[in-house]
């Protein structure tokens, strides 16, 4: 079975994007699969922002992502890119962390001016990263993302159906790679 590791470059919990997180989440529980979710906001600033990779924490976060065979990046888009934060953990991984995995990203944003995010800001960085089997990515809407009152949050039909489709097509890509090797 592949190992998962969802990478969440949001900076907080509190936001439309963890129910982007929530939705991908749900559909690998379906698998049997076990996922494990790096927040980057709850790794020691100090340590992100000096680049300090010899941090406990950063340490074991790169760890889990080198031991993946499938990596979900979640962000929001701000100003045509993926988030700062992201970025700062992106930029303490070696350069071929992504090598011979499964990459599979996932945005959030306002406006469909920032749909090409994706394409023009994050896959670059991941290709950097060693990515080769890099996914089409997800991008979704705000207002195609509520929250309910429970605090759980509900996606659109449309965001919903495309979210599950290339969840589920990672999944199996990974399935297909890693049982056949």
């Amino acid at each position: 079975m592949s190992k998962t590791i969802f990478i969440y470059g949001g900076n907080s919990k509190q936001s439309r994007l963890i129910g982007l997180w929530q939705k991908a989440s749900s559909v690998f529980a379906e698998y049997g699969e076990k996922v494990e979710t790096i927040f980057v906001h709850e790794l020691p600033g100090n340590d992100l922002l000096a680049a300090n990779p010899k941090s406990e924490a950063v340490q074991q976060a790169k760890q889990k992502v080198e031991q993946a065979s499938t990596i979900v990046v979640f962000t929001p888009i701000y100003k045509a890119s993926f988030s700062g934060i992201l970025k700062t953990f992106l930029d303490l991984l070696p350069q071929k962390t992504f090598s011979e995995k499964i990459v599979l990203p996932i945005a959030i944003g306002g406006t469909f001016g920032h749909l090409l995010a994706i394409d023009y800001a994050l896959k670059p960085v991941l290709a950097a990263l060693g990515a080769t089997t890099i996914l089409s990515g997800v991008f979704v809407l705000d207002q195609d993302v509520k929250q309910e009152e429970s605090g759980t949050y509900v996606l659109t039909e449309q965001a919903d159906e495309r979210l599950e489709q290339q969840v589920r097509l990672a999944q199996k890509t990974a399935q297909s790679v890693f049982i056949t090797n």
